[in-house]
């Protein structure tokens, strides 16, 4: 479904009034278009498919060997407070016979980024359409990220950062597995 920019710009007009404000004075005469555009944007992810994104860019490859693309930017949007976080991904798997082409592992990542989130549910979304896409043996996925509606509102904890996993198959079931990933991501954490 496409956003309904005009409906978003009346909408907007609305909650500056509310909030005590001219929408029509010069620095805001044009902000309703500017919020309109960006929530669309940010919020691009609803409109989008994990097939057509990934569009073939899925490539026989004989190897059992552990694949790994670290420092994902992210940037997504509370869905609580509608603020963002934003942080990095890594992410490593291991093939059954197919590979990913790699900007679609940041494509993905930036698919499910942009919707209102929760980390902990961002995280198993990538994990889950990464495991079922190629049939890998196994899935890991890591997120770091610092939330601002925990940083410039409520407890104001600038230095915080929430970091989520989620583990399949072999990562999941076999503690070497998860340690290479650990360790190669540069988290000693297990």
């Amino acid at each position: 479904m496409d956003v309904n920019t005009e409906k978003v710009e009346s909408l907007i007009r609305q909650l500056l009034i509310e909030l005590g404000q001219d929408p029509q004075r010069d620095g805001l005469l044009k902000t309703p278009q500017r919020v309109a555009a960006a929530m669309a944007f940010l919020t691009s992810g609803y409109r989008a498919d994990s097939a057509k994104l990934i569009n073939g860019a899925v490539f026989t490859q004989e190897t059992n060997s552990m694949v790994i693309v670290k420092n994902i930017e992210l940037y997504s949007l509370c869905e609580h407070h509608m603020l963002p976080f934003f942080g990095r991904c890594h992410i490593g798997y291991i093939p059954n016979g197919r590979v990913f082409g790699v900007s679609k592992l940041a494509r993905l990542v930036d698919m499910y980024a942009r919707r209102l989130q929760l980390q902990e549910r961002l995280t198993e979304q990538i994990s889950q359409v990464m495991m079922d896409s190629i049939n890998a043996r196994g899935v890991g996925v890591m997120i770091e990220a610092r939330h601002l509606c925990m940083m410039m509102r409520g407890v104001e904890k600038q230095n915080s950062m929430m970091i989520t996993s989620s583990v399949l198959g072999t990562f999941r079931d076999c503690v070497a597995t998860r340690e290479e990933f650990h360790a190669l991501i540069g988290n000693r954490a297990t």
